[in-house]
């Protein structure tokens, strides 16, 4: 029995959902029930009636799903994949923060700790920052933690005024640059530029389109010839799904190590171990399930 076949069979044996994002390998993608972005992840992990949920992806994404979920077992199947972003904020460094800034709304990237979540008021993702911007009184101050770029280009497109954290994801701020883009648009006239909102301005300022994962692979479903910029573990997944488009990434070095490391095995380990479970204290989890709950009913 191949490896694929073991983890088929244990899923259904245990009732397992296995979610993937994106950023995964094309074969773990492929044994998913469900691959997406953060916000469909979401809905998925809030909708699922499963005993057990398996996700690949990052710890912050199986804490979400483990608050949306909680008549479920959370497993994330490599212990220590966890975010950059979402370590260059602490609930202590937030709480500061919101003294200095006292009646100010804070949005919280889903990028983020459930603790840091627990003090925001509404979190987003990338999908859907200008909505939840939008949806804020227009008199209200607004803290964006912790992505710098997603920050400053959500509160462009929404014309709120917002006060930044200067956190990123360094695969997006630092992956990518405006000289090679420069070189592959000279080189490839005609091809759209898409980019992840996570990139930097020098990026996101020339790009044709800005979008989160899942409408950039719904772009390329109608279009042939793009230039990408987010995770290349992203691309490849678009090649695979589109064999015959010319899609091409702006670096195909630009991996999260951190997604990379969940492998066929790793999830194979996870169903059969039952490790490792991801769990929220409580007194946590009660308010920081109210700022995920406040991004889903703003994006129903």
């Amino acid at each position: 029995m191949t490896i694929i076949e073991q983890i088929k069979k244990l899923k259904k044996e245990l009732n397992a959902t296995i979610l993937a994002h994106f950023y995964q390998s094309v074969a773990v993608q492929e044994v998913a029930d469900y691959s997406g972005d953060s916000l469909g992840l979401s809905i998925k992990a809030q909708k699922s009636d499963s005993e057990l949920i398996v996700f690949c992806g990052v710890r912050f994404m199986a804490e979400t799903a483990a608050m949306l979920s909680p008549h479920a077992k959370v497993l994330l199947p490599v212990e220590d994949a966890g975010c950059p972003m979402a370590d260059m904020i602490t609930p202590e460094q937030l709480i500061e923060l919101k003294k200095h800034h006292p009646g100010a709304a804070v949005v919280c990237y889903v990028n983020s700790s459930a603790a840091v979540k627990a003090e925001s008021d509404i979190c987003c993702t990338s999908s859907n920052a200008v909505e939840v911007l939008k949806s804020l009184p227009e008199e209200q101050e607004i803290i964006f933690v912790p992505d710098v770029n997603l920050g400053t280009w959500a509160a462009r497109q929404s014309g709120r005024k917002v006060i930044v954290w200067n956190g990123f994801c360094p695969i997006h701020q630092w992956g990518f640059e405006r000289r090679r883009l420069d070189k592959l648009m000279a080189k490839h006239p005609g091809y759209t530029v898409l980019a992840h909102p996570e990139c930097d301005e020098d990026i996101v300022e020339v790009a044709d389109h800005v979008l989160c994962t899942s409408a950039i692979l719904r772009f390329i479903e109608d279009n042939d010839e793009v230039i990408v910029a987010t995770d290349h573990g992203f691309t490849e997944y678009a090649r695979h799904l589109w064999p015959e488009k010319q899609i091409i990434s702006l670096n195909s070095r630009a991996r999260c190590k951190n997604m990379q490391k969940t492998t066929l095995h790793s999830v194979l380990d996870a169903l059969v171990q039952q490790q490792y479970l991801v769990t929220v204290p409580p007194e946590i989890a009660s308010r920081a399930v109210g700022s995920i709950n406040r991004m889903l009913e703003v994006s129903r």
